[in-house]
């Protein structure tokens, strides 16, 4: 009889001990209807009377499958949302809402196509993270009726449908095309340009350079002749009297010793001794008859 009674109190003390972990809480439940609340460590209940239901308050991901959503242009693209939530009131959480994490899945997919059918399919691709500052801001203060507060909320993918995705495809490719040729044509007409201008500026130097070299020639011409004019100014008449007689003895050695000379230099000619022996007038003095020569003397 002892032996029973002993068992009994044992289950008793057994089934009474309840351990609450730690970043849990405990709902107590007396005949099934919420009593108190137990928070981390060990606690003592009534057997078969109270029922401990244990709630997690640490911050838990939830990740939303993909779904569709039409944008404003009546574009189909495909969402995936990723949050990460806690859980604030134990009690709202467990009994104010038969699945509040449910009611939380719904409510961020609700205000997800709110927010993206307001938008362009372009304005959506280059917003996500506006997007994700308006659902967090719509969903903050809703969520607290569940119990749950909403640590972070994230869009990991929007996609457009496939056949969207080609049409999209072709035209960045055909945008990509285009700036290569306008990229050529403006690479090719710059060449064109340079090309232009280096021959330009190679003619410009030749010019240049061919002036110059005139210039310089004209220069030591003009200084030739000036040095020529200085040495003859300072010659004495016998060096153009030489030149002259050697002019002669040229001209007599050619073929063509025609000269012509007006009728005052004929009248000198007979002057030039080298003129004279080679036109047969001899000496002035010396075609005199000697009788002339002897009176003369």
């Amino acid at each position: 009889m002892w032996i029973v009674i002993l068992v009994l109190v044992i289950i008793f003390a057994i089934c009474s001990v309840r351990v609450v972990p730690q970043n849990y809480v405990g709902l107590v439940e007396t005949f099934g209807k919420y009593s108190h609340q137990l928070d981390a460590g060990l606690h003592f209940v009534i057997p078969f009377a109270q029922r401990v239901r244990k709630v997690s308050l640490a911050l838990q991901p939830l990740s939303i499958p993909r779904y569709s959503i039409i944008s404003k242009d009546n574009a189909d693209m495909q969402v995936s949302v990723t949050l990460n939530y806690k859980v604030a009131s134990a009690q709202d959480y467990f009994y104010g809402n038969t699945d509040s994490i449910e009611s939380l899945t719904q409510l961020v997919r609700g205000h997800l196509r709110d927010i993206i059918g307001r938008m362009t399919l372009d304005e959506a691709l280059g917003s996500t993270a506006k997007i994700n500052d308006e659902l967090f801001a719509a969903i903050d203060k809703l969520t607290s009726t569940y119990g749950i507060i909403v640590e972070r909320v994230n869009i990991d993918e929007l996609d457009p449908s496939k056949e969207i995705q080609d049409a999209m495809d072709q035209q960045l490719t055909a945008d990509r095309n285009k700036r290569a040729a306008i990229s050529k044509a403006e690479g090719e007409a710059k060449s064109i340009q340079l090309t232009n201008q280096a021959q330009n500026e190679a003619l410009v130097n030749t010019a240049k350079a061919q002036k110059e070299a005139k210039m310089l020639a004209a220069d030591a011409e003009a200084y030739r002749i000036q040095k020529i004019n200085e040495t003859l100014a300072q010659s004495s008449d016998g060096y153009f009297r030489n030149q002259s007689i050697d002019a002669f003895e040229t001209l007599a050695k050619g073929d063509n010793n025609m000269v012509v000379l007006s009728k005052d230099d004929i009248d000198k000619l007979g002057s030039l001794p080298v003129a004279g022996k080679l036109l047969g007038i001899k000496d002035q003095q010396s075609a005199q008859p000697k009788h002339e020569k002897d009176d003369a003397k």
